[in-house]
């Protein structure tokens, strides 16, 4: 891996009823971490996070912890960042994990399984020089989630992919929006990219369940309100120009989560969305409230 570069497997799930959800990053090279910034020696293996998200109407937690190199494990089948981890058997993707929310503490500590039905076979790049690369590796798959801390267990639907890159993200772009829907027959993913040099990118996929990819007819542009505490910009597409929010899980400075209302490829759907702003995210004053959430510890 560059210096100065990363790597995440991300997975985004939400229960059957749409009442909670979670979100769960592991990072090589955290890319939002202030204190990867400011290492001259931009060694990624020294920034790894796991990022532990829980939202909805029965728990809200949020955990990143960064941790340097001697906390990293990994092989082809797994990889473990502290005490929480991901494993691959061949059908189940395993996450354990065992977290502490910032700044107030608690726990986050349970067990989730991601059974893809198939994997995708393409992997985009989201620069002009290919320095970007991300690969929506499951788009949809079951997903079922139990945790001792809270005391949460659900079934649902989960979203698998992963990023990797040679720079940092706010080198090459300056904002973007990503949403990702269940569809009768597997999903619907659309990634809009708005790069530092004013050129944009505009992917519209469609997956069967088994990674096989299909046509998708091209949404069209449809506003949305910004967050309502940080007015956090969000935009997105659908098939009439028309998206609603039902509700807002994550409103931050600089990123935005959200579950919408649409109509994608002819199907009333449910998004999971997200709005980043980089630009946001390089001001001096995000950059100081920053370590308040995500705390680095030596193990």
């Amino acid at each position: 891996m560059a210096q100065g570069g990363y790597v995440w497997w991300y997975v985004d799930a939400l229960s059957e009823d749409g009442r909670q959800g979670l979100t769960i990053i592991a990072f090589i090279g955290s890319v939002f971490s202030p204190y990867y910034a400011l290492d001259l020696s931009r060694d990624p293996f020294d920034h790894c996070t796991m990022n532990v998200v829980l939202y909805g109407e029965r728990a809200n937690r949020f955990c990143m912890t960064e941790r340097g190199r001697d906390s990293l494990r990994r092989d082809a089948s797994q990889i473990r960042i502290g005490p929480s981890g991901l494993a691959w058997d061949g059908t189940t993707l395993t996450i354990t994990l065992d977290e502490v929310t910032a700044p107030i503490p608690s726990r986050v500590r349970g067990t989730i399984r991601l059974r893809p039905n198939g994997f995708t076979r393409d992997t985009f790049t989201l620069d002009a020089d290919g320095r970007h690369r991300w690969w929506p590796m499951a788009p949809s798959s079951p997903v079922e989630v139990t945790l001792d801390a809270p005391s949460l267990s659900w079934r649902g639907t989960a979203y698998f992919d992963t990023n990797h890159g040679d720079t940092a993200l706010g080198r090459d772009f300056s904002d973007w929006t990503w949403c990702r829907a269940d569809l009768k027959d597997g999903s619907a993913i659309l990634y809009d990219v708005r790069r530092r040099d004013g050129s944009t990118q505009n992917l519209s996929l469609r997956f069967a369940a088994d990674g096989t990819r299909r046509d998708i007819r091209p949404p069209l542009p449809a506003a949305l309100p910004p967050t309502r505490f940080w007015r956090m910009p969000r935009t997105t597409r659908s098939d009439d120009e028309v998206a609603t929010v039902i509700r807002t899980f994550e409103d931050t400075p600089f990123y935005a989560r959200s579950l919408l209302a649409s109509t994608l490829d002819g199907e009333p759907v449910r998004p999971v969305h997200e709005s980043l702003s980089l630009t946001r995210f390089a001001n001096p004053l995000v950059q100081f409230m920053l370590p308040f959430r995500m705390p680095r510890r030596a193990g």
